[in-house]
């Protein structure tokens, strides 16, 4: 399912038109965004959380060279979703 897939079947099922849905699904999209990059947490109740996830220093090999690397310690978005959200998609 695609962003225009999600779009349509909010419109259909709201009666909202789609280019005010497209702008609310798009806003949330830019506001989930901006809470991760400033390192906070989304926590959505009943869907899902939007988390941070920090990943240490390593080293790393590049084969092909016989070299090593060393990736620095980063951070990553990352989704967990809620038990009810599991539970659903297992079909409990």
């Amino acid at each position: 399912m695609t962003k225009a897939d999600i779009v349509n079947e909010i419109a259909k099922s709201t009666g909202i038109e789609k280019n005010d849905v497209q702008k609310t699904v798009e806003a949330f999209m830019e506001q989930v965004k901006g809470a991760l990059a400033a390192k906070e947490n989304v926590y959505l109740r009943g869907f899902g959380s939007f988390i941070i996830k920090e990943r240490a220093q390593k080293t790393a090999r590049n084969i092909s060279k016989n070299t090593t690397l060393i990736i620095p310690a980063h951070n990553i978005p990352a989704f967990k979703p809620a038990k009810v959200f599991v539970a659903k998609v297992k079909g409990e």
